[in-house]
């Protein structure tokens, strides 16, 4: 415990001997002090006085200067910064002590009328002072603030007090998930719905899971690694358009793109195909867009994004072609198809086949250079276990995922509902799965047999809600989106 704990520790007990509860109880406030700002910031000193206001606020003091009988303190509530002008004559010599005593980060109350100073600056005039809880450790240095990443992620509680950059993003995102939330409900009628998330088995996407023992039942269950297969039970039951906004968990590598834990949005509308649900995201995005932007127009670590002007539309295999001069849409066998990757120095497995390497050579080629917001669909079935087959060419699905500035910001198809084919897909996966894929799904039971029951044609979609903040709010990694990111433990927590 350093000297000014110390202090700290030795004003606790002062104010104890002194019937003051350094840790407080429930203060009544009356206003905060943006609203304060926004409202009466226009008025003269003369004109504010003239109204009288009276109010009451709360907050942390995070800056104090002044001497004998007058102080100054900035207070900063969940909106902002307000400055309170104390004087001894006003609150009287006790609550003027127990101001002056206060240190920086402690909680204050004020009563008082809403004031200019002679500078112009809006200020709350106290009539009384309330000691509310008393901060026993030092407040980050006021001029350096959190410099040092890890603290800012492992403490984020003093990441949100030293930084209104990242305070404001945190609400920026609140205010971005409840957009998203508006467009669905009202624009498009959809319910959202909350599923399980322990699993019996792990499927949905091709991830590895997280993996944990139910005493009671004594079985083993995993944290779900998507939403998706519980929501289109709910199609099948005939919920007919449903989403869900959840925490999913995937055991995988962590990079500034990548959580173990992160926030998708999935939605499953019944009679829509992928191009249904291409419109669909496009409206999400304008909407959560709305938040930043008035036009639609954002930057994103330097480079400009237009969310207005309609999406491109690209076939992953035209994509290719354009990118590398590869041409995948005549039939080839897989020995075929690993040469050309041989050629491209592409690499692969084993196990791959011709769906495979399309992909590879997608994601080699030509996902890092697309910028502009576009949807590159017809991905290979062998990739694509729980999309619809293509009617006119069954060696690709009805599946898209939209790219902006080289990043994956959606996936989305129309959905396979057909029991047989399904059950046959699982069972690829299940064999890939044998053949070393540890991301590869298992079979689903359950699910199959919700298929057998009947599910309408039904467009799906998964959006990842943390790389859609990221990309909205100017953030480079997924650790400023996150407020408690993943973290390797400390060795020393102090």
């Amino acid at each position: 415990m350093n000297d000014q704990m110390r202090v700290r520790r030795e004003k606790m007990n002062e104010l104890r001997e002194a019937g003051i509860d350094p840790f407080g109880h429930g203060f009544k406030v009356t206003a905060l002090a943006q609203p304060l700002t926004d409202q009466y910031d226009q008025y003269s000193k003369a004109e504010l006085e003239a109204k009288d206001v009276q109010v009451t606020i709360a907050g942390r003091m995070v800056a104090k200067r002044g001497s004998g009988k007058v102080g100054f303190a900035d207070i900063l509530d969940r909106t902002g910064r307000i400055q309170v002008y104390v004087r001894k004559d006003v609150v009287g010599d006790e609550q003027y002590q127990l101001f002056k005593r206060a240190d920086i980060g402690d909680f204050l109350g004020f009563s008082g009328e809403l004031i200019k100073t002679d500078m112009g600056q809006l200020t709350v005039k106290p009539t009384s002072v309330t000691f509310l809880s008393k901060a026993l450790r030092p407040l980050p240095d006021k001029y350096h603030g959190l410099q040092n990443k890890e603290q800012k992620y492992r403490q984020r509680y003093l990441d949100l007090i030293s930084n209104r950059d990242s305070f404001d993003r945190f609400q920026k995102r609140a205010q971005i998930i409840k957009a998203i939330r508006n467009y669905l409900d009202n624009d498009l009628d959809f319910t959202e719905v909350e599923t399980p998330v322990l699993h019996q088995s792990a499927g949905g996407a091709s991830a590895r899971p997280f993996i944990t023992h139910h005493n009671a039942l004594d079985i083993d269950l995993y944290l779900r690694i998507a939403l998706e297969l519980h929501l289109k039970r709910l199609i099948v039951g005939g919920m007919g358009r449903v989403y869900e906004i959840g925490r999913v968990f995937r055991n995988e590598g962590m990079d500034k793109e990548h959580n173990p834990e992160f926030t998708e949005l999935e939605s499953y509308a019944a009679y829509f195909d992928f191009h249904d649900v291409m419109d669909e995201t496009e409206g999400i995005f304008r909407h959560a867009a709305q938040v930043v932007s008035d036009n639609g127009q954002i930057e994103y670590q330097g480079q400009a994004v237009d969310l207005n002007k309609p999406f491109k539309r690209i076939h992953m295999v035209d994509a290719i072609k354009e990118a590398t001069g590869v041409d995948f849409w005549p039939e080839m066998t897989d020995e075929a198809a690993k040469q050309l990757a041989d050629e491209h120095h592409v690499k692969y497995e084993s196990y791959w086949k011709v769906g495979h390497i399309i992909n590879a050579f997608f994601e080699t080629f030509v996902e890092p250079t697309i910028t502009d917001p576009t949807f590159v669909y017809g991905h290979p079935i062998e990739i694509s276990p729980l999309a619809k087959k293509n009617a006119d060419d069954p060696r690709f699905t009805d599946r898209f995922e939209l790219y902006i500035l080289g990043n994956e910001y959606a996936n989305a198809f129309s959905e396979l509902n057909d029991p047989i084919d399904q059950r046959q897909r699982f069972e690829a996966q299940v064999k890939e799965r044998e053949n070393g894929n540890d991301e590869a799904q298992g079979i689903d039971e359950d699910y199959v047999k919700a298929l057998e029951y009947g599910m309408p044609p039904t467009g799906g979609l998964g959006i990842g809600i943390d790389r859609l903040v990221m990309l909205l709010t100017d953030a480079p990694s997924i650790r400023d989106v996150l407020l408690f990111p993943t973290m390797r433990p400390e060795e020393d927590p102090e």
